[in-house]
């Protein structure tokens, strides 16, 4: 079967089907191997990159020019992918063979109907793409339908039933619109008199108009208001559903400001009971959202980042979970053997992944962190000093990974430093002394 053609068998893929793919030639006219990748940011980027070593065609779209993952892959398109007609003509100009999404701002609609009607290979799924971008629906479905651990929650289409759910739930608590992410339109609300902010900022940090089913009323978000844990610490477990079933790595710890990743280190030092427990509640999340993509004639391959809030008696609870690589795992590129990179990109193709695959490579009891470089600034934004930066004398290894950003308004993640130490305060350390060590330089437009 030429890779033109798609499977008949209602996108049902297995290892015969999978094998037959065309690896190895990059011209559009010929029959490789051809991604579409919706979202070309830095996680894109590294996507792109583990797809083009194994010889796959691939294009990059964003909302905006020259985004990270295009300047890697071998086309790409700027569009509105939460406009249907737009995302609709892309995919008929581009004619995929899979569609990974690396963005949440997303018409899922066209993505199913693409299945359905093209025999598209969409990453995971058409379904988890969309549940996983609406916590109503991935709520409903981990903790209603799962069981899994969470904390106690309602949901609101009104400023009154705002009122009622966090009178159920107690204060204090948190407010966030059903649809956002890092942290956008999330509020803690310690007492009513805050409540009315709380709803005005879960409707301004909205992703996208949520349309309110009882008022029929799009400009109205949903939100979920849900108690405030007593919570010690977050982790991450980057779970991967691929053809031999489900694996996880490693969990990983780690720090966030205002909602948004900072750092992140692997393994995490936690007790075994908590590392098992924590494995154990992403495996179900993930076979849980694996299953719906198989009974709908999907695979739901691919790495899941699974967030867990440990609480201080050290229990766990499920918080929210990601259909992509996740942007605490970015430590794997210098942690494991096998980046979340190049773990999503080997489960969607077929590949069995097992344990050996999501090894950690780090000697001893050595610790591997990630420390987002943010910049503040306006305009194209360049470094220097990388020689200076990227002395080892202070730790075991370290790199940088420059995301190629166009420009800077205000503050923004350029890039990402990895360190490698005999414990994370020094893999810390280390990284605070790179930042300092690197320059920034103000860019001609």
């Amino acid at each position: 079967m030429s890779f033109s053609q798609k499977s008949d068998s209602n996108n049902e893929l297995n290892e015969s089907v999978t094998n037959e793919r065309i690896f190895g030639i990059f011209d559009s006219k010929l029959h490789t191997t051809k991604v579409l990748l919706l979202g070309s940011g830095e996680l894109g980027k590294e996507i792109a990159i583990e797809l083009i070593r194994l010889g796959i065609r691939v294009c990059a779209a964003d909302s905006y020019a020259n985004a990270p993952a295009m300047q890697v892959a071998q086309e790409n398109r700027v569009l509105d992918m939460s406009d249907s007609q737009e995302l609709q003509d892309l995919i008929n100009d581009i004619n995929p063979d899979i569609i990974i999404p690396e963005i949440e701002a997303i018409s899922t609609q066209i993505l199913k109907n693409v299945v359905k009607s093209k025999k598209i290979q969409v990453v995971p799924s058409s379904d988890i793409t969309a549940i996983a971008m609406d916590r109503e629906a991935l709520r409903k479905i981990s903790h209603e339908k799962l069981g899994l651990p969470t904390t106690p929650y309602r949901f609101a289409s009104n400023y009154e039933e705002l009122e009622k759910g966090a009178k159920i739930v107690g204060y204090p608590c948190v407010v966030k619109p059903i649809m956002s992410s890092s942290g956008h339109g999330q509020s803690i609300v310690k007492n009513p008199e805050n409540l009315q902010n709380a709803w005005i900022e879960a409707q301004n940090g909205r992703r996208s108009k949520h349309k309110n089913q009882n008022t029929q009323n799009a400009d109205i978000s949903r939100v979920i208001v849900e108690a405030l844990a007593p919570l010690d610490y977050e982790l991450t477990v980057l779970t991967v559903s691929s053809s031999a079933g489900i694996t996880t790595c490693e969990p990983i710890a780690q720090f966030q400001k205002n909602g948004d990743y900072r750092q992140s280190w692997q393994p995490a030092n936690i007790p075994e009971n908590v590392r098992i427990n924590a494995q154990n509640i992403a495996k179900r999340a993930v076979e849980g959202l694996s299953q719906i993509a198989r009974e709908n004639g999907e695979t739901g391959w691919g790495v899941y980042g699974v967030e867990l809030f440990v609480l201080k008696n050290g229990d766990l609870l499920f918080n929210e979970l990601s259909p992509r690589p996740h942007d605490t795992g970015m430590v794997t590129m210098i942690s494991q053997y096998y980046s979340e990179f190049a773990l999503h990109v080997l489960a969607i193709l077929g590949v069995p992944i097992t344990q050996k695959h999501t090894a950690l490579c780090l000697k001893n009891n050595e610790v591997a962190l990630s420390h987002a470089l943010v910049v503040e600034g306006n305009g194209k934004i360049g470094f220097t000093n990388i020689a200076k930066a990227l002395n080892t004398e202070d730790c075991a290894r370290c790199d940088i990974r420059i995301f190629g950003k166009p420009e800077v308004h205000g503050s923004r993640r350029m890039g990402v430093i990895l360190t490698v130490a005999d414990n994370v305060s020094d893999a810390k350390s280390c990284a605070t002394r790179i930042v300092s060590d690197l320059s920034t330089v103000e860019l001609p437009s």
